[in-house]
């Protein structure tokens, strides 16, 4: 059985400096502010650094679905800073997740583009999950973090 693998692709340019903008997504208790509030997001980890860092464990507990808590471990696999970090699932929801977040200079900014790369566990339940919520809840999500990333950036 061949199982779906599906990506999204986000781009938007931010009014912003790529120092000041890596210096707010390398930071873990930053992305509460770009999650939305019915995912009931919250960090489980203690004692976290201010920034990011290679083999960096973060856990989490989110409620992605009727508001049932999920525990999500994520792992920072990679780091070339200011430019990009990928994350990937350890323990969560989904049978793979790997996350790239790119920075790059732009003419009026900073380009930043997220590309996640995901799977779900369960076979032909997961494709059906994914076509019935799955694929529309993260779409929603990623809208969320644009807006709440032109809010925090807005320009001078």
């Amino acid at each position: 059985m061949v199982m779906a693998i599906y990506q999204i692709r986000e781009e938007q340019i931010l009014k912003a400096g790529i120092a000041e903008l890596w210096d707010f997504i390398s930071s873990p208790e930053n992305l509460k502010e770009i999650t939305p509030g019915y995912m009931g997001f919250e960090i489980t980890s203690k004692h976290l650094p201010a920034k990011i860092y290679p083999g960096m464990m973060i856990s989490y507990l989110v409620r992605p679905l009727l508001g049932i808590k999920m525990s999500w471990l994520t792992e920072i696999t990679q780091v070339r800073e200011p430019y990009y970090f990928v994350d990937e699932q350890r323990v969560g929801p989904y049978a793979l997740w790997h996350h790239e977040h790119r920075l790059t200079e732009a003419e009026n900014g900073v380009r930043m583009i997220d590309i996640v790369t995901y799977r779900l566990p369960a076979g032909p339940l997961g494709s059906l999950a994914h076509r019935l919520f799955v694929g529309k809840q993260l779409k929603g999500i990623f809208k969320y973090r644009k807006s709440a990333l032109i809010n925090r950036f807005p320009g001078k």
